[in-house]
């Protein structure tokens, strides 16, 4: 992940300060796109997003490693320190380790996963995807040492970008940061527990000890985060330049209360979500962005399902209501429907129809949309409430607003004026000069030879060719405001590609995989009764001539 901008940062920082009532004109009807028409195999989508996740790993590598041009890394990791903390994921075309959005990855898998699951598993890919959690998650506890002390990054970013090395050759800082009592840092700890709380549920079924272990690491992390408050980029300067917690640590003490109430079915965990709505800024802000920093969309939503599900105290009834008009606000603006106010209060479009938020790594805020208006669209169906209601007295159906995440999807695969698939590996035309070290460098097990820090700069990262190793499965930042790309190494904000991109579409890969199947049938059905129909109703040559005698 590259240096954000001070630019980047103040767009983020308006974001959170947007009014509850900002809304803004619709934006014009989107151009159709050149390939609106192609149908997708969204299987394939599903079998390759879950393979980028072992190229992102980091430690020994397994037997089972399907992504051959990788080989064990940071086998040291933790070493200086006194500490275990091989293992995890690296977040992006780097080789740094940072805790927050390593969590807020495997959330967003996890949850994948509870609201798709039977669908990635009648893909056949439901061991992949519990690996990839699995590999996270396995960091996570190493990473927890004790009750008040979790280790939030290992790396330095700094050092890290004078280097353009293979991960296997590593020749940086593997300094390691943690957050404690002395140094808090409620946003990562928070983020950490929703993950681990999340993964719960995935694995009580597959391995009820292990979602267990997992459970208990949970509560003590979210109360670590709740009793020793702070943001962790006040604790460990190292991160501020990069995974800047610009929203703060309430919308991550709200997210995981959440997901520990949903993994215990505890009322304590809701009473704490309704008691601090106001404080925390969840019943607040109005927001049209969600991303590893900004939780609180997500953190609507899920209380949101609650009302809608009828999974509450009659007390909490009012203060999720209020919840909900809040999660309606971010899903309407998407939809560019918020006709109250300002322009700010929707999300803008690209002539392509591509939801777009700010320029640099744009695809994490439309996978990460896409998901939650699918699964949004959902918790409405399965409530029998047929409606949003929008900023201004607009409203949407829930229909509309699964075709509006159905519709990013097929944008992420290639219905876009450019024709281009932004998910490496897939389709016809893809990214080749994705800004990433590993792929880009020769493989280890083709040449073992060291390659030098500024050596990589000079032979490998400059180079017009298309890198040698195909990053499968990864989603680049993607195109520009006016569907522009430029698929060059060093257009790091459009070409590098990030973990929490991906992993919001492995559910969404597998269950447009099973509605796309479904139509298919009712198309084929349709198709055999009109010819049978067709078939019945015409006349023979012979029938015609006795008839004309």
């Amino acid at each position: 992940m590259r240096k954000r901008s001070a630019a980047t940062a103040s767009l983020a920082v308006a974001v959170l300060f947007a009014s509850a009532f900002l809304a803004g004109a619709e934006p014009s009807a989107a151009s159709p796109s050149p390939s609106a028409s192609v149908r997708h195999d969204y299987e394939d989508a599903l079998r390759k997003s879950l393979l980028y996740f072992e190229a992102q790993r980091s430690g020994r590598l397994p037997h089972g490693q399907r992504v051959a041009w990788r080989h064990h890394s940071g086998l040291t990791d933790g070493l200086e320190q006194g500490v275990d903390l091989v293992g995890g994921y690296y977040d992006a075309g780097d080789h740094v380790k940072f805790g927050l959005p390593m969590a807020f990855t495997v959330t967003m898998l996890s949850w994948s996963l509870l609201e798709y699951g039977a669908d990635v598993a009648a893909a056949g890919e439901l061991a992949h995807a519990l690996e990839a959690i699995k590999w996270g998650t396995d960091y996570f506890i190493k990473a927890h040492t004790s009750p008040d002390e979790l280790w939030a990054e290992v790396g330095d970013g700094d050092t890290d970008h004078y280097c353009w090395q293979r991960p296997e050759d590593m020749t940086t800082s593997r300094q390691a940061y943690k957050v404690d009592r002395d140094r808090p840092g409620s946003d990562v700890a928070g983020e950490t527990a929703a993950a681990m709380a999340a993964a719960s549920m995935v694995f009580r079924e597959h391995n009820p000890h292990y979602a267990h272990l997992l459970l208990h690491h949970a509560q003590q992390l979210f109360e670590f985060a709740d009793k020793y408050r702070g943001k962790y980029d006040s604790s460990i300067a190292e991160v501020k330049s990069y995974y800047a917690s610009v929203s703060g640590y309430h919308d991550e003490l709200l997210w995981a209360a959440l997901w520990l109430h949903r993994a215990t079915g505890r009322g304590e965990y809701l009473d704490y979500v309704v008691d601090n709505a106001d404080e925390f800024g969840g019943t607040g802000w109005a927001i049209t962005e969600f991303s590893w920093d900004v939780k609180y969309a997500g953190v609507q939503i899920l209380a949101a399902r609650l009302l809608l599900a009828g999974e509450h105290a009659p007390r909490h009834r009012a203060t999720l209501e209020r919840y909900r008009a809040k999660a309606e606000h971010y899903v309407c603006a998407c939809l560019g429907r918020n006709a109250a106010g300002g322009a700010d209060a929707n999300v803008e479009r690209s002539p392509g129809g591509m939801l777009y938020v700010r320029q640099w790594n744009n695809m994490q805020y439309v996978t990460s949309a896409a998901f939650l208006l699918s699964a949004y669209s959902g918790y409405l169906a399965g409530a029998g409430d047929a409606a949003v209601t929008c900023a201004g007295g607009g409203a949407a159906s829930a229909g509309e607003v699964f075709a509006l995440a159905r519709s990013q999807v097929e944008y992420v695969l290639g219905s876009n004026p450019r024709g281009m698939s932004y998910l490496v590996g897939y389709g016809a035309r893809y990214p080749a000069r994705v800004h990433h070290r590993a792929a880009s460098i020769v493989p280890y097990k083709d040449s073992k030879e060291f390659i030098g820090c500024a050596q990589g700069f000079d032979d490998w990262f400059g180079r017009r060719s298309a890198n040698p190793n195909v990053v499968v499965g990864a989603i680049v930042g993607g195109p520009d405001r006016r569907d522009r790309f430029r698929d060059h190494r060093e257009n790091y904000m459009q070409t590098e590609a990030c973990t929490y991109n991906t992993a919001p579409m492995v559910g969404m890969f597998a269950m447009l995989n099973r509605l796309a199947r479904h139509e298919s049938m009712a198309m084929s059905t349709t198709a055999a009764a009109e010819t049978q129909e067709n078939t019945s109703g015409s006349r023979s040559p012979a029938t015609d001539q006795s008839v004309n005698r």
